[in-house]
């Protein structure tokens, strides 16, 4: 391992634990009653539901719209710090179909496709219609410091409004919640727990002929180590190292010991915004029961 610099900050901002808000089925930090966290095939069913709804405000609106791709249970386990499920790792690797199936919905949905045919003040038309107006905004100040802001109109703030209630009040305190990692994130990275944990994990996986100083190090060298290869090429040589990690970080608990730091952290961190934490559960919660109505 070299230091602390083998565990940047920003990989850790992104890829802790894959959805650090949700998808444990744990309780999050709070007072007063507590509402248990969405598990990841609720969620998948919330954002299915959302689709629904911006679709049928689309058709309204005059304009055509297909269902667009949501993100399954596998693919939402993708990009966590470490990969730990053996099984897992050996169907996706480190999940570059979905990768690419990504792209090619970037590009090639026939939603894309139809907004970009249509003629320009149509197209206009359309993206305020989806998207709303940004000179209407909710704006929200984040606690690691900035702002984001979201359109009160749109077929997106509609649907959102019709599965959490407020659109506004759930904006709000999905951004507060969701944004804590860099007043966290900082404190793991010092946390001799993780040190040792990554330690071991590297030791594992130079004795499998993987000598890799951390998972960080692996995701750096990933395209390369499989440029010039075919797309089955790459799958089968990503997932077979993939495997290894797995095992690795099972054999050495990296895993559950990232996991319980996040949460220990997090929820740390969770404590002044204890109000905005628990309306985000039960928003999150209502939202599952009205997606299951539709």
């Amino acid at each position: 391992m070299r230091g602390k610099k083998s565990l940047p900050l920003v990989v850790l901002l992104l890829v802790l634990t894959a959805g650090c808000a949700g998808g444990t089925g744990e309780h999050a930090a709070g007072s007063g009653t507590r509402a248990r966290e969405l598990t990841l095939a609720e969620e998948a069913a919330i954002d299915r539901a959302e689709d629904t709804l911006v679709g049928a405000c689309m058709r309204r609106e005059g304009f055509r719209y297909w269902p667009g791709p949501v993100p399954g249970v596998a693919e939402r386990q993708a990009g966590r710090y470490v990969v730990d499920d053996v099984d897992w790792a050996r169907r996706y690797g480190y999940g570059r179909s979905f990768d690419l199936a990504a792209e090619k919905a970037r590009v090639g949905h026939p939603n894309v496709t139809y907004a970009n045919a249509l003629p320009a003040r149509e197209r206009v038309r359309y993206s305020h219609a989806l998207d709303g107006d940004l000179d209407d905004a909710v704006t929200v100040s984040l606690p690691s410091g900035g702002t984001v802001a979201t359109p009160r109109t749109g077929c997106y703030a509609e649907a959102r409004t019709r599965l959490y209630g407020d659109h506004a009040a759930w904006f709000r305190a999905r951004k507060t919640v969701t944004s804590l990692t860099p007043l966290y994130v900082p404190r793991i990275l010092k946390d001799a727990r993780l040190s040792t944990a990554v330690a071991a994990w590297s030791r594992c996986m130079k004795e499998a002929g993987r000598p890799f100083a951390s998972p960080d190090e692996i995701r750096r060298e990933r395209d390369g180590l499989v440029e010039g290869m075919s797309r089955a090429e790459a799958l089968r040589t990503e997932s077979a190292l993939a495997v290894t990690e797995a095992e690795c970080a099972r054999e050495t608990s990296l895993g559950e010991t990232a996991r319980v730091l996040e949460t220990e952290y997090r929820a740390e961190a969770l404590r002044p915004y204890a109000e905005e934490s628990t309306a985000y559960r039960r928003m999150r919660l209502a939202a599952l029961a009205r997606a299951r109505e539709l």
